[in-house]
């Protein structure tokens, strides 16, 4: 404080005590210290060196203390504020889109920014408070938590497979018509779990390209070819015989889905609520059941 305002004087009156008890504070402070921490003159007080540094260290603590208060505080508040997220395109379509009503009804002082992308975003340098993301994390910096797991599955039409028969192992699927999702990430490769447990590749340009998986979907139920799709897309398509598993022999691929958010000790409230509510509407459902 004597640092601060620039004398005893400021310093006693800026803390609402006495002069000489503002200077007794400092000489027992130097004298447990054994350094010189101020320069007196009868004009000014001015820090030393050592007096300098340490100044600068505990100005730092008692930031980092006045910060933890407020941590403590806003922690134990209601969420609240804008929580701006990240989601692949077809899950947050197909699933996340209904179930904000319920959320944003329980947690009035929240408002919600999700943005669709099919891509893995930088959350901190692109603003993002949390992100969905299905199979591996690549970032492990992040943490993480699953909430569901979905199964991947080569999916056809009945009227498909009559026309143009049904592949019996991985290789026969060169000889059909795959239908590709264009924003892999995996070079137009899909990668298929062989019966013996190793990731075959399978190059997946095909008749048809789509940045959209419910399209991918329709294209298979209407007879176009063959597609690599979660289930919770293909699921109600299965269940009604729209489409069926083309080699079902095949080992299920199934992928964690996880809510990603920055490091840190402390997670804000309102992302805390949101994956919480997630791991409430999520619960029991998948890898295949949606």
């Amino acid at each position: 404080m004597v640092v601060d305002q620039g004398g005893f004087t400021d310093a006693a009156r800026k803390m609402g005590i006495s002069k000489s008890a503002v200077s007794k504070h400092v000489s027992a402070l130097e004298t447990r210290l054994g350094a010189r921490l101020l320069n007196r003159t009868t004009r000014r007080v001015s820090p030393t060196d050592i007096g300098l540094a340490y100044y600068d260290r505990a100005r730092r603590v008692l930031n980092d203390a006045g910060e933890a208060d407020s941590l403590v505080t806003a922690m134990q508040s209601a969420p609240s504020g804008l929580l701006r997220m990240s989601v692949p395109t077809d899950f947050g379509t197909t699933l996340l889109s209904p179930m904000l009503g319920p959320f944003l009804q329980s947690y009035p002082d929240i408002s919600v920014n999700m943005v669709l992308k099919n891509r893995y975003v930088e959350l901190i340098s692109e603003g993002f408070d949390m992100a969905i993301r299905i199979g591996d994390l690549a970032d492990s910096s992040l943490r993480a938590r699953k909430f569901a797991e979905a199964s991947y599955r080569m999916i056809a039409a009945p009227s498909y497979l009559q026309a143009h028969g049904r592949p019996m192992r991985i290789d026969d699927l060169n000889e059909h018509r795959l239908l590709h999702y264009s924003n892999q990430a995996s070079n137009n490769v899909w990668k298929i779990i062989a019966p013996s447990g190793e990731t075959r590749q399978v190059r997946c340009e095909g008749w048809l390209t789509v940045n959209d998986g419910q399209s991918l979907l329709n294209a298979a139920v209407d007879g176009l070819g063959i597609a690599y799709l979660p289930s919770y897309l293909y699921h109600d398509a299965l269940k009604t015989g729209q489409v069926v598993d083309v080699i079902p022999d095949l080992p299920k691929d199934i992928k964690g889905v996880y809510a990603v958010y920055p490091p840190g000790r402390y997670t804000q409230p309102k992302v805390r609520a949101f994956i919480d509510y997630l791991a409430i509407r999520f619960s029991g459902i998948g890898p295949d059941t949606w």
